[in-house]
């Protein structure tokens, strides 16, 4: 890569500076804690899910409420720090860096249910869990994630992950992610091979992530010095590698400058692990079966089942797999009382932790007005980032919105969007770790 593409000489130390007293506040985040009065209330409210949206609404509103009851319910004992499991499974970090206790991150004032929610039930107010407790609410957050469906993949299975059979995904869990790592080295080392990258047919959480795979990868294989023994391919269940045309288009440009080949409107249909092989639909033509030496599997992703099950998701259109909000004001249409944040909600493109940053403080201005009977005063803008990770040091800081002309105001100046740079690995390695869990903590 040439220094016209890898401007490091153009950030200097003062910028480097800027940007390690902006991590805690990455992105546009005016809408910070604190900001409201607090308000007197004695509605219970129920946050389903202490990811990263639940605990940092459960900061948040046991801050800015006065005499409110607040539930939150989750068995997870660990808290993942998801935007860290492409460096877990690219080798640049170690898994330990991506774990740490939910308890740790839980407000003391809160009384957290170690429990799962297997039905919603918004005609009663109610929750049910996993052994039948009914949890009764006033207000209901949900903020559980979203399911990995891999099942939808013939012969997948997640413990086939790392297990030698030539199979990675990044997304089934942190062990998952270092045992990817594992599989691409066993490939590098190889010598040789043919390695498939998928997308999945659905909405996705970090987007950016089956790219960043792809080229973390390539830059093992050309740090071997025999990159033309190793046939990387690329497959799209849409044609789409970017919902953003300007990075669409670097995307496309890197994979033909970088040798990889793109296979439009493949979508992953099964895998048979023991002869590595997987077999794709093809768009207006009949499936196709490729050996593979190492394939990247994404799977596709919808809500919950309890959600899909219950009323609360769209009832028609293209988020029916999804939980129905308003996309700007992040409420329930149909039941009031009822809210969203995070991977679980019907919108396009907002599955990252920068978007919950935003739907924070949109969700509790809004959750505030509602308990004081005055209209909802913030609008979620779409605010969405990748630090689209484009080889091992080197990065993009891709800013974008619902918009499709990434017309956001950037976060740093000196950043070129569309640039890959240092400057933004570093921040991605280092930097906004902390921001996240600012964020946990309702800081920001």
């Amino acid at each position: 890569m040439s220094k016209k593409t890898l401007p490091f000489e153009s950030v200097s130390r003062r910028d480097l500076l800027k940007l390690g007293v902006g991590a805690g506040v990455v992105g546009p985040l005016a809408l910070t804690a604190g900001a409201a009065k607090a308000v007197n209330t004695n509605a219970h409210i129920v946050i389903v899910g202490a990811g990263a949206g639940g605990t940092a609404m459960a900061n948040r509103l046991s801050r800015s409420l006065n005499g409110a009851r607040i539930t939150v319910i989750d068995a997870r004992e660990k808290h993942h720090y998801q935007p860290g499991w492409t460096l877990v499974a690219s080798g640049a970090w170690d898994k330990s860096k991506a774990i740490s206790d939910t308890a740790d991150w839980m407000p003391r004032s809160v009384n957290w249910v170690k429990g799962m929610v297997a039905e919603f039930d918004p005609d009663n107010n109610r929750v049910v869990l996993n052994n039948g407790q009914a949890v009764d609410y006033d207000y209901l957050i949900v903020a559980s994630g979203l399911q990995l469906r891999y099942e939808r993949i013939e012969g997948m299975d997640t413990r086939l992950i790392g297990q030698g059979k030539g199979i990675g995904s990044v997304y089934a869990s942190i062990d998952a992610a270092a045992a990817t790592n594992d599989e691409i080295n066993r490939w590098v080392a190889s010598g040789r091979g043919t390695g498939l990258f998928t997308l999945a047919p659905t909405a996705i959480k970090c987007a950016g992530a089956p790219l960043k795979m792809t080229f973390t990868t390539l830059s093992k294989l050309e740090a071997t010095g025999r990159r033309d023994q190793f046939n990387v391919e690329f497959m799209t269940p849409s044609g789409g590698l970017f919902s953003q045309p300007q990075v669409h288009a670097f995307v496309r440009q890197r994979f033909t400058d970088q040798g990889v080949k793109r296979n439009d409107f493949y979508t992953l249909k099964a895998i048979d692990a023991d002869a590595k092989k997987a077999t794709f639909a093809v768009r207006d033509s009949e499936d196709v079966t490729r050996d593979y030496d190492f394939i990247h599997v994404v799977p596709p992703m919808t809500a919950p089942q309890a959600l899909l099950d219950s009323p609360l998701r769209f009832q028609e259109g293209p988020f029916v797999d999804w939980m129905e909000v308003n996309r700007e004001t992040l409420q329930n249409e149909r039941y009031p009382n009822v809210w969203g944040i995070g991977d679980v909600m019907g919108m396009a493109l907002n599955k990252t932790a920068a978007s919950v940053k935003m739907q924070a403080g949109v969700l509790e201005q809004n959750i505030l007005a509602h308990l004081q009977g005055r209209p909802l005063p913030a609008k979620h803008n779409g605010y969405t980032s990748c630090p689209l990770i484009t080889g091992i040091g080197k990065a993009m800081l891709v800013e974008f919105g619902w918009a499709d002309n990434m017309a956001m105001i950037p976060s740093f100046s000196f950043i070129d969007p569309m640039a890959e740079s240092w400057t933004v690995w570093v921040m991605k390695d280092r930097m906004l770790r902390p921001a996240y869990y600012a964020m946990l903590e309702g800081k920001i």
